[in-house]
């Protein structure tokens, strides 16, 4: 009965995704799925309503966070944030080290907004651009975008998944954050090598387009634009819980909108929900997102996933899988064996959020040690997830890029890094 359930699961996960509608409906399938195999295991409806909403409970906290970092995004983009930062950053790239820097800024970006979706959006979307006028392979670029939007969206203090990390570890995300950059630098140095050898073979020629005249039709593109992102930074760096500097990020940025880009304050409120919307076409194609809108869909990909926690549970439903898993770390090493629930739950869940919660389903236990799950699930399911072919986590920021599936070998980084961890192993 077990493995029809899951077959069964799995199975309206691939057929949300085959006809291209919301993952929602297929965890909601997973949820009357699971009530029905905990009522055949003799539980009440009772029993399992409230088991299910003790799962959802403990991540109660998060949903708050991604309120906060949509209200964030939609202001930054609003305040001239992120557009000076791109302009800016955009003016270091040279033809002969553009892989390098594409993937380097991608970086710088991730690490700011946290959002690798939004990362591609914007410096990926803008690096694809430069990349073509250069003459760079697209599927090269893509790569090196797509590494870059993974490395903020694994540790930076406002990404969400490092949140969802740190909240269903009970760990603090500063200490993970140090942790991680333990086991970042080798695999950091290895891409940073390989895209400077890449760059210089693709044979780059060429001027990058002007991008601060594109983004001047919409902003004012002054220094005081990048306080919002400095004071979040700031406050990250002195340790100051995450929801106070995102708070902070959100207060500093609306006198920025008002005074500095005229933003109207009834706008300024709609947006908080809505996201934002540049007048002109060419830069709303660049700059727009955020709000609590858009954190919606991620949410609800918490909250159903979080329930199964609690049925998995109590009705041992996986239990058959985590003794396989069980074997396979006594035969090799505890980290192989999260290694390979990693890359099932990135090929099944077909999403970041999702393939986290279950690799820490499957992983994690009363007598687990918190700080190293933390630490296994960054290296692992958070960086193999984009690199499934029929993932959203990886195509929908190649699909931004225009280079597809072809991005996804040039993706160096998301491989290095656990690939490191199978070599290196880290001291907490």
């Amino acid at each position: 009965m077990e493995l029809i359930t899951l077959g069964l699961f799995c199975a309206g996960l691939l057929a949300c995704l085959c006809a291209g509608v919301s993952l929602l409906w297929a965890l909601l399938f997973g949820l009357a799925l699971f009530l029905s195999y905990g009522r055949k295991k003799g539980m009440t409806w009772r029993e399992l309503a409230v088991t299910a909403l003790e799962g959802v409970n403990e991540v109660r906290n998060i949903l708050f966070t991604f309120a906060l970092i949509g209200v964030l995004t939609a202001y930054w983009r609003a305040a001239g944030t992120i557009a000076v930062i791109v302009c800016e950053a955009s003016a270091l790239i040279r033809p002969s080290v553009f892989v390098l820097m594409a993937f380097l800024l991608n970086c710088g970006v991730s690490l700011l907004t946290g959002t690798s979706f939004g990362t591609a959006a914007t410096m990926g979307v803008i690096c694809a651009a430069i990349g073509s006028a250069l003459g760079v392979p697209l599927w090269l670029t893509g790569g090196a975008v797509l590494s870059g939007a993974y490395f903020g969206d694994r540790c930076s203090p406002v990404s969400t998944s490092a949140l969802l990390v740190a909240t269903i570890t009970g760990t603090d995300i500063y200490d993970n954050i140090r942790r991680m950059m333990g086991t970042t630098f080798v695999p950091l140095a290895l891409t940073c090598a390989v895209y400077a050898l890449a760059g210089r073979l693709a044979g780059a020629a060429g001027q990058a387009p002007d991008l601060r005249s594109l983004f001047a039709r919409e902003f004012v593109l002054r220094w005081p634009a990048l306080l919002p992102a400095a004071a979040v930074m700031t406050l990250a760096l002195a340790r100051v819980n995450v929801k106070r500097a995102m708070t902070v990020g959100i207060v500093v940025a609306v006198p920025v909108c008002l005074w500095m880009q005229g933003t109207p304050p009834a706008q300024l409120l709609r947006m908080a929900w809505g996201g934002f919307h540049a007048a002109d076409p060419q830069v709303d194609a660049l700059a727009r997102g955020g709000g609590i809108v858009s954190m919606l869909n991620a949410a609800g990909i918490v909250c159903l996933s979080s329930s199964y926690s609690g049925l998995f549970a109590k009705t041992g439903l996986l239990d058959g899988v985590k003794n396989a898993l069980d074997r396979l770390g006594r035969r090799t090493s505890p980290f192989f064996a999260l290694l390979a629930a990693s890359a099932a739950s990135g090929m099944i869940a077909c999403n970041q959020t999702l393939a986290i919660l279950m690799t820490a389903q499957l992983c994690g236990g009363p007598d687990v040690d918190k700080k190293r799950l933390a630490l296994d699930l960054e290296d692992t399911v958070v960086v193999l997830s984009p690199l499934v072919p029929w993932s959203i986590a990886g195509m929908a920021p190649l699909a931004m890029v225009g280079s597809g599936a072809a991005g996804l070998p040039a993706a160096c980084f998301l491989y290095l890094l656990p690939l490191c961890r199978l070599v290196f192993r880290p001291r907490l």
